[in-house]
This record gives C-alpha cells, sequence and structure tokens, in this order.
C-alpha cells in the first residue's frame, strides 16, 4: 500500500524550495498516486526556457516500488521517446531505492535532460541523429521545446484546458490565470499552493 504520509510529506518538502529548483509536484485531480510533476528545462542545453510536465503514477508498493514517470510534453531526447514520453532512466526501473525522492527523482531527468546517453536510447531514431548529426539534433530538440514547453506557445483557452485537466476547478482557473497575465506556471503554482 502506498505510504500517503510520506508523499504528503515529499510534496512539501519538494514544493518548499520550488523557487531555487524550479521542480514542482503536484496533485492530478485528488487522489495521492496521480500526480504530475514540472521541471525546468537545463540552462545551456536545448531544453532551456522550456517547462516539462511528467506524469507520475505511485504503484501501491511505493516507496518500495519505483514511481512510474514519463513525459507528458513531447521531447526531442534519446533517453525518452518521443512517441510515448518513456523515459530509460536506471532509477525508475532497477536502480530505484526507498531512500530516493520524487524530487530525487524528478531532479535525475533533469539531469538526464542535460547529459543525454545516446548509447542507451529509449528512442532509436533520435540517438541516430544525435550521434550522427549533433547539430541537427540540437536545432530540432529547440524546436520542441519552444513548441511543446513553452507556456508563451499556448493559448489562453489551451492553458485553461490544460490546467482544467490537472483537476482545477474551470472558473478558478481563469481567475488565477487573469491575476498572472496568462503565465500558466505562476498559476499552476498559485492554484497547487491555494
Amino acid at each position: 500500500m502506498v505510504d500517503f504520509s510520506r508523499v504528503q510529506k515529499e510534496l512539501q518538502e519538494c514544493n518548499r524550495d520550488l523557487d531555487v529548483s524550479g521542480i514542482n509536484i503536484s496533485l492530478k485531480g485528488d487522489n495521492l498516486t496521480r500526480l504530475i510533476g514540472i521541471i525546468p528545462g537545463p540552462i545551456g542545453t536545448p531544453y532551456e526556457g522550456g517547462t516539462f510536465s511528467i506524469d507520475i503514477v505511485l504503484p501501491d508498493g511505493y516507496p518500495f516500488e519505483p514511481p512510474k514517470m514519463q513525459f507528458a510534453t513531447k521531447v526531442w531526447h534519446p533517453n525518452i521517446s518521443s512517441q510515448s514520453g518513456a523515459i530509460c532512466l536506471d532509477i525508475l526501473k532497477d536502480q530505484w531505492s526507498p531512500a530516493l525522492t520524487l524530487k530525487t527523482a524528478l531532479l535525475s531527468i533533469q539531469a538526464l535532460l542535460s547529459t543525454p546517453e545516446p548509447d542507451d536510447p529509449q528512442d532509436a531514431v533520435v540517438a541516430q541523429q544525435y550521434l550522427r548529426d549533433y547539430q541537427t539534433f540540437v536545432g530540432t530538440a529547440r524546436y520542441w521545446t519552444e513548441t511543446f514547453a513553452k507556456s508563451s506557445t499556448l493559448g489562453f483557452e489551451e492553458k485553461v484546458q490544460k490546467l482544467v485537466e490537472m483537476g482545477f476547478p474551470e472558473a478558478l482557473v481563469r481567475s488565477t490565470l487573469e491575476k498572472v497575465n496568462g503565465d500558466e506556471n505562476m498559476a499552476l503554482e498559485k492554484l497547487c499552493s491555494g
């Protein structure tokens, strides 16, 4: 059975230093086993400036079993499926330990964005491009970040829709988005804290 008191503690700890890490975890609806993680694209990478959403599902055995995580935001990376968002990362499989937290897992995913492992790919096409034509890889990864991971590319209605899908009431989403001039990340922060 999932240790819900631990999950709540992890959420509080992760969101406490949001200003420093930029990493945020919130509930998807009202169930503590379905969460959404937010990580900023690392500086100095093609993902810089992007905000990436990661779907998190906690199995019954959490924290003794790894959380199931996959990108909800489309991303062009050798270790992340460009189709499904599946992530190839050892700590999400056999290297998981109950000493790790959701935040450390998200930090590891963020580090993976900085240091791809093309020799152990999740997406062979992206890995080949990374190894054979690095400049094209960087251009494509940047384009995908601009297209899928930057809130400015979303219209107001799409932002409303996205936040409502996370389980927030539409009227509250609209008023919160208006207060923060349509900044989806700030709106999400306010909705989660409030």
